[in-house]
């Protein structure tokens, strides 16, 4: 089945591209969760009215993503937990205790666009990285301190 797509979907394509994808996909996932439309003649035609909007809000989006990826690049988290011996944690830093930390310092991240490989459990300076939008990511640094 040949269906337009409506937003970005990671492994199909942009918004605006006309892909053929199988008739399950997209009956069951993407025309329901209104990423993409079937392409029929009528849509077609209607969609390419749409598509200037669609690329002008994508731009608009990748905009802030690098603006906000500017403001992330200096953010420094500092995360305070209670440590045993040998400068281990009790527990570990997920990416729901960093989101958190950026949510009190004023930054709205959602913890699914944290990438932490695995979660902390020691003291010290780690880089983590932040998806922001397709294509955009920054790094900020956390620190995580022995809790007095």
């Amino acid at each position: 089945m040949k269906v337009i797509l409506k937003q970005n979907v990671e492994s199909l394509g942009k918004a605006g591209d006309l892909v053929r994808v199988a008739d399950g996909y997209a009956r069951n996932f993407l025309i329901p969760k209104e990423l993409a439309a079937q392409a029929s003649g009528r849509n077609l035609k209607v969609f390419e009215h749409e598509r200037q909007r669609i690329l002008q809000q994508a731009e608009k989006i990748q905009k802030q993503a690098e603006e906000t990826a500017a403001k992330l690049g200096g953010v420094i988290c500092t995360i305070a937990r209670r440590v045993g011996d040998q400068e281990k944690l009790f527990g570990s830093v997920g990416t729901k205790d960093i989101g958190e930390a950026l949510a009190a310092q004023g930054v709205e991240i959602e913890k699914r666009n944290i990438l932490l490989d695995e979660p902390i459990k020691a003291l010290g300076e780690f880089p983590v990285r932040i998806k922001l939008s397709a294509g955009v990511t920054a790094q900020i640094k956390v620190v995580i301190v022995a809790e007095s």
